[in-house]
């Protein structure tokens, strides 16, 4: 993306009810072409609100938002030609194979020969090639993840809204869900990301946006918003209870892990905090059996800025 390019998704001044209830409240986003950028928060935050809005599945109540440089509002049309949307509730027809439901997507696009050539790669690429003939109902939960966001891609989209895409997959799917979006992005494909995995966002996103109330209250890269938090520590292990006697005497702050013999120590993990430490240990003549950093992370960031919200996001008509 150069100085001067538009934003693949500029939002300004969003505000969305339900009845009373206030979901978005004067929202502020642009996303960059070919990144990825992740919106994060506690359920009723209002983030599926913000996608299908920005995917023109319901209309804001105030705001503009324009989506590859249309607006939602008054250009609907020409914003659906342009995105792909996975959701949470999957789009796969279980009666039908992975290889009729790319056909399916192909035909509600008109896309003709072109079509047929897409469903061939797309089987390829996400490794369905194999189970292309069978029910999508006998496909195990990855892989119908893999085939919904297969389906999003058959129409060629500029602009991708993943809601949760990764939501009850195992480990190993999740990964390959990762290689899936990384790869998209190399591709030049803008993904708009929520997810209930902090480590996820970590890991793909170029920026991070974090919406708690109907309000974004944080926005930055991942490494901008762990600086605004503490929350690292220092593992220390002992050999036995009197050092860790001592040790808790010293460092008063530590908290102790009487079963583990070990102490937790506030502390960001850079090398002068750690040396440091270590100096004050070496002072009282205290001896480490281990030591272990945690640096700051992305739930130390959501545990501190996020209020405690129990309402659930209300559902949209």
């Amino acid at each position: 993306m150069t100085a001067t390019s538009a934003p693949a998704v500029e939002v300004r001044g969003l505000r969305k009810s339900f009845g009373r209830q206030l979901v978005l409240d004067d929202i502020d986003l642009a996303v960059a072409e070919g990144t990825v950028f992740a919106l994060l928060g506690p359920n009723g935050a209002g983030k599926t609100t913000a996608i299908h809005i920005l995917s023109t599945l319901i209309p804001a109540d105030a705001g503009e938002v324009r989506v590859a440089g249309f607006d939602v509002a008054r250009e609907a049309d020409a914003v659906r030609h342009v995105i792909g949307l996975t959701g949470q509730v999957s789009a796969v027809d279980g009666q039908f194979t992975g290889e009729e439901n790319l056909r399916l997507m192909a035909d509600l696009g008109h896309l003709g020969a072109r079509g047929r050539g897409r469903v061939a790669e797309l089987l390829e690429r996400f490794e369905l090639t194999e189970e292309a003939a069978k029910p999508a109902a006998t496909y195990s939960g990855g892989m119908r993840r893999r085939l919904d966001l297969a389906m999003t891609l058959v129409g060629e989209p500029r602009i991708i809204f993943l809601d949760e895409p990764t939501t009850g997959l195992d480990p190993r799917s999740r990964r390959v869900m990762w290689g899936i979006v990384r790869d998209l992005v190399a591709d030049g494909v803008t993904i708009f990301l929520t997810t209930q995995y902090l480590e996820e966002a970590d890991r793909l996103a170029t920026r991070i946006a974090l919406l708690d109330g109907g309000r974004v209250i944080a926005e930055g890269t991942p490494a901008e918003l762990k600086r605004l938090v503490p929350g690292g520590s220092v593992r220390l292990e002992f050999d036995d209870p009197g050092t860790l006697d001592r040790a808790a005497a010293l460092l008063p702050h530590g908290s102790r892990d009487e079963q583990g013999l070990a102490l937790e120590v506030p502390n960001d993990g850079g090398v002068h905090a750690v040396r440091a430490l270590l100096d004050r240990l070496e002072a009282g003549s205290i001896e480490i059996d281990s030591l272990s950093v945690r640096p700051t992370d992305l739930d130390d960031v959501f545990l501190n800025l996020t209020g405690s919200h129990g309402d659930a996001e209300v559902p949209t008509p």
